[in-house]
Parts: C-alpha cells; sequence; structure tokens
C-alpha cells in the first residue's frame, strides 16, 4: 500500500501529543490494513488503535443494504461483522426489539456521509416511545454513546464507548477515525463476498415506472402525469400498481415514499 499522510492536527495545549500517539497507531493501521485477511483481523486492529486514548471501542460494520432501510437483510457473518468485544446478548435483543422500528444511527448511516455520535443522533431526531429502543438497549449493555460512519455509501463502521463522546472527538479526531474507517470499509469490501440478500427479491422499477412516481410526487394527478409523459391515465395507473409490487407498498403514497427513501427519484 502506498505510504498515507494525515495532516497535522493538535489541539488544546496538553492534547498535542495525545493526538500525535492517535495519528500515529491509525497511520500504522491503514499501511497494514491490506495484509489483514479476515473481517475479525480487520475490527480487532482498528479497535486496537482506537481504544487505547478514548476507550473508543469497535462494534462492527456492516454492508448497508440495497434497498433503503431494509437492515432486517443483514445477517451477521456475510454482512454485518460485530468485534468480540461488543456487550453478551446485545445483538440478539437488538434484533428482536427493533425490527420494524425506526432506527436513527442506521437511518443517518444510509442517508448522508456525514458521521455522528449516537448522543448527536438522539438530539437531532429527539426520538420517543418505540423510535427510541435500539438508544435505550445501548444504554442498558453499558454503551453510552458511540460513533458511526458511513463509507462510500456501502459500508457503516460503527463505535462504541461508556462515556459521553460530546467532549471527547474533537474535530480533528473526528476525522482520523473516520479515514481509518474507511479503510476498514475499503478491506472489508475487497475480501467480504457479495450477500445476494442486501439486493431484495423485488423486480427493478422501469424509466417508465419511475418517471411516473416522479411525477406524483409532486402532487400531479393520474390525467397531468399522462398529459406530461405522452401517456394514457390507465397507462399511469398500470405502471403505479406495477411499482406498488415491486415496493412493496400498499398505496400510491407508500410507493413514493419508499421510491425516495430509497433515493429512486429525487
Amino acid at each position: 500500500m502506498a505510504v498515507v499522510r494525515l495532516p497535522e492536527l493538535g489541539g488544546k495545549s496538553g492534547s498535542i501529543h495525545v493526538s500525535a500517539q492517535v495519528q500515529a497507531r491509525l497511520l500504522d493501521y491503514a499501511a497494514r490494513v491490506d495484509d489483514l485477511k479476515t473481517p475479525t483481523e480487520v475490527l480487532d486492529e482498528l479497535h486496537a488503535a482506537t481504544m487505547q486514548e478514548h476507550a473508543l471501542c469497535v462494534l462492527g460494520a456492516a454492508r448497508i443494504p440495497i434497498k433503503s432501510g431494509d437492515w432486517r437483510s443483514i445477517e451477521i457473518g456475510k454482512s454485518a461483522f460485530l468485534h468480540k468485544d461488543v456487550p453478551e446478548g446485545w445483538w440478539e435483543e437488538y434484533e428482536a426489539l427493533i425490527e420494524a422500528n425506526f432506527r436513527p444511527v442506521l437511518f443517518l448511516a444510509s442517508s448522508s456521509m456525514g458521521a455522528y455520535t449516537w448522543t448527536e443522533a438522539r438530539r437531532m431526531f429527539q426520538p420517543i416511545g418505540v423510535d427510541q429502543l435500539s438508544l435505550d438497549l445501548a444504554l442498558k449493555h453499558g454503551m453510552r454513546d458511540g460513533f458511526t460512519c458511513p463509507v462510500g455509501g456501502r459500508w457503516v463502521v460503527g463505535f462504541w464507548s461508556r462515556r459521553d463522546l460530546s467532549n471527547v472527538l474533537t474535530r480533528p479526531m473526528r476525522i482520523m477515525i473516520y479515514a481509518a474507517a474507511s479503510f476498514a470499509a475499503l478491506r472489508l469490501e475487497q475480501i467480504v463476498p457479495p450477500d445476494p440478500a442486501i439486493f431484495g427479491t423485488r423486480g427493478r422499477l422501469t424509466p417508465r415506472e419511475l418517471a411516473v412516481l416522479r411525477l406524483v410526487s409532486t402532487g400531479a394527478q393520474f390525467r397531468e402525469v399522462g398529459t406530461a409523459l405522452g401517456l394514457g391515465e390507465e397507462t399511469v395507473r398500470s405502471h403505479i400498481k406495477k411499482a406498488q409490487a415491486k415496493l412493496g407498498a400498499r398505496s400510491r403514497t407508500q410507493a413514493v415514499a419508499e421510491a425516495l427513501r430509497q433515493r429512486l427519484i429525487p
């Protein structure tokens, strides 16, 4: 691998030395990551590079599903990998508890290129009821905060900590950790074979179905959509019904919402 260099990153008085130590470990990780042969090695070495100074533990890494929000399709050992130090029992409860519920941290990971702490996600969404189950479960298992890094729209690499990370993860530190997570994701992409489950089983939408959904999303009625596309009204209805079936939607409103979630239409 080519030599990797990160910018010199300092901080407040007394923090420059610490940042230099962390930077050295993360640079070493980036330089050696191509020699790691398994997902376990990739995560173990990343954990070693981030754990010592800031008690930032690796949670794991997962391929982002092709279908937005379809996190139920991921499978441990195929498209998702947990670090061995994740609190015992957390994953099993996580799967059972929030199968159909909103996961703010993963939503941010699949819809944004930015990295956020779990505390920041809680503040942004202010979840209540079932929407906060995933965050409450983390607290139950001693995971007070975390840091989630989406990489290239393909992977998400997660960290957790028993500490509040608000004043620990400075901007320079986030840059370095995100860079290391990106190298980890790149290596995982190389060594982990594709998991067919992440692609789903439904057919792809045709260009006409996408065009109809895009216009419907603007509030256009079937007649207006037909006029705009040079199609008959019944043809428009047919395209909508086929799109609903492919998206697993029960109405045209849900079909439009699902197409937007999957970024199929602007």
